[in-house]
């Protein structure tokens, strides 16, 4: 049964575009799925924004930085008059001017090895989750969570020191080659026996900058950030046909 909140003109007509392609799934699968994304950054605002403007209908957003001038060239919340502000609230805030129905839970916190599982029983269970945060024992231990739950997860790896938009590719990470964070990850997975995950990469060679801190293009982190959100949305639209 198609969602009644969803059935005025309005909410029809901002949808409609988004019907054609997706068909039912927008009125009767999306509104009801909940999402995590775990970091707000260059590629996980745009997994948010993506969503979001697909008719996901909740949205769990864990980042516990602020906007900083160093965001500017490539993050969607970097706007001068963003600077200092939590990226949770400006994401937040931002969404809903978006889809007024769209629930928001916003989580300012760092996600640790220690506190996964914690955090994880803290909020309702999820139909999908995103990670896009650099930290690799935080990426690996959501991993575990999500594997051991049975939650589906897709994982960004690696966006910093890459000019290359256009590589990006989803696989699962025991199809990668080439990039250094997948070949960790890779490892660490197979210590834990965990036989799958989704992730988000590109074959391109890191760039070779001089300096610890990855260097950033506008156009890259996006990229991944909406190809990850497209994988998340067909995926969960593929219910409808279930």
């Amino acid at each position: 049964m198609i969602n009644e909140k969803y059935t005025n003109d309005y909410d029809i007509e901002r949808n409609s575009r988004t019907a054609m392609l997706l068909g039912d799934a927008v009125y009767k699968i999306l509104p009801s799925c909940h999402v995590v994304v775990f970091g707000l950054g260059g590629v996980g605002s745009y997994v948010t924004e993506a969503l979001c403007r697909s008719n996901i209908g909740k949205l769990t957003l864990v980042d516990n930085d602020i906007v900083s001038i160093s965001n500017l060239n490539r993050q969607l919340y970097a706007l001068k008059s963003n600077l200092g502000k939590k990226k949770t609230e400006v994401a937040a805030t931002r969404c809903l001017d978006i889809n007024e129905h769209i629930f928001i839970d916003k989580r300012d916190s760092f996600i640790l090895p220690e506190n996964t599982e914690d955090f994880f029983n803290s909020i309702e269970r999820p139909d999908y989750v995103v990670d896009a945060i650099d930290t690799i024992s935080s990426k690996i231990s959501i991993a575990e969570y999500c594997f051991k739950n049975n939650i589906p997860l897709i994982s960004c790896c690696g966006t910093g020191n890459k000019l290359e938009a256009g590589k990006f590719e989803i696989t699962d990470i025991y199809k990668t080659s080439v990039c250094p964070l997948c070949r960790v990850m890779r490892k660490e997975l197979k210590e834990r026996k965990i036989k799958k995950l989704k992730v988000c990469y590109s074959k391109e060679q890191p760039i070779k900058t001089g300096s610890r801190v990855p260097g950033s293009v506008s156009f890259v982190p996006g990229s991944a950030g909406l190809l990850i959100a497209s994988e998340v949305i067909k995926d969960l639209s593929a219910q409808i046909s279930l």
